[in-house]
């Protein structure tokens, strides 16, 4: 598995990579970046679950599903208090940025390509309580954090997002065994494997907008970054081991754990007008670090689970 996620992980770098020499020659802007985000958010990712989740009734599926989402929701509160005891509000007015980026992960853009490489779909199957998670812990945590303050406006935008809606009628699709005819269900499909490539070059995009060598010489972002990609992950391994999984659920959640911040901290802090260019260069640094430290964790996790 360790070999298996770091050599998806490299080819993933190579896209980024391209990505990032396309937007410093110019061949790509800001506006082409937010549209292919766009693009990701609203339609890729969204036919990714549908296509995920058109298979056979399988009672083992659906236990390992139900365990992710217990699995998920008890990760996301040891992330609140995590951040929260670690991230103390007198280091700074960025604390909520730090605080955002160091616990939601990229587990969309990045976990999906991931997981499906190397647990296929059924990884991805399970994946999709983590993100049902994430949606609803980003729209109600993570906005206190960036806004002070806690608004239903907020969570019923977070609940309506295409990725949500779009799980919700998987989910509906899949217990009903309503199947997709056969020739829209392989158009999804085409769409849907644009996944990888398309999050990659989001990513290479935003680190190319990144003051590189600011970026490097900032040791509180390393700080930030550990706490994301080591400290978390670690702490949510004796969690999973209590929980006695399957071992395809437990690493499927880890990984999404394991996997960078969320592209989402810049945009929730443009939103609320907090620092979206250290968010930025959270995310960036995270991304480019996560080339390493996904495989060492998932070392780790395979002796142990």
């Amino acid at each position: 598995m360790f070999a298996l996620i770091f050599e998806q992980l490299v080819k993933m770098f190579f896209i980024m990579l391209l990505a990032f020499v396309c937007y410093r020659i110019k061949l790509v802007n800001q506006e082409g970046n937010r549209s292919i985000s766009n693009l990701l958010l609203m339609v890729v990712n969204p036919l990714v679950i549908l296509t995920v989740y058109q298979t056979g009734y399988d009672p083992e599926l659906v236990r390992g599903l139900f365990l992710a989402f217990a699995a998920a929701v008890l990760i996301h509160i040891l992330g609140v208090f995590a951040v929260t005891v670690l991230i103390r509000q007198k280091t700074g007015p960025d604390y909520c940025i730090e605080r955002y980026n160091a616990m939601y992960s990229n587990c969309a853009f990045i976990g999906i390509p991931l997981i499906s490489s190397a647990l296929g779909d059924t990884g991805v199957f399970y994946l999709t309580a983590y993100m049902v998670v994430f949606n609803l812990f980003s729209w109600t945590h993570g906005v206190i954090l960036m806004e002070k303050k806690c608004s239903l406006k907020n969570l019923r935008e977070g609940l309506l997002s295409p990725v949500f809606l779009a799980t919700i009628l998987a989910v509906i699709l899949f217990f009903a065994q309503v199947k997709i005819p056969a020739i829209l269900l392989d158009s999804m499909s085409y769409v849907a494997d644009m996944n990888t490539p398309l999050a990659m070059m989001v990513a290479g995009f935003s680190v190319a907008q990144a003051d590189l060598a600011k970026m490097l010489r900032n040791i509180r972002l390393y700080f930030v970054c550990a706490v994301k990609l080591l400290l978390i992950p670690l702490l949510s391994l004796p969690l999973l081991l209590l929980m006695h999984l399957p071992q395809a659920v437990s690493l499927a959640v880890l990984i999404a754990t394991a996997c960078p911040a969320a592209a989402s901290g810049t945009m929730m802090a443009i939103r609320y007008k907090q620092n979206y260019t250290y968010s930025s260069e959270i995310f960036a640094l995270s991304t480019v670090l996560s080339v390493v430290t996904i495989p060492v964790v998932v070392m780790i996790a395979e002796r142990l689970l």
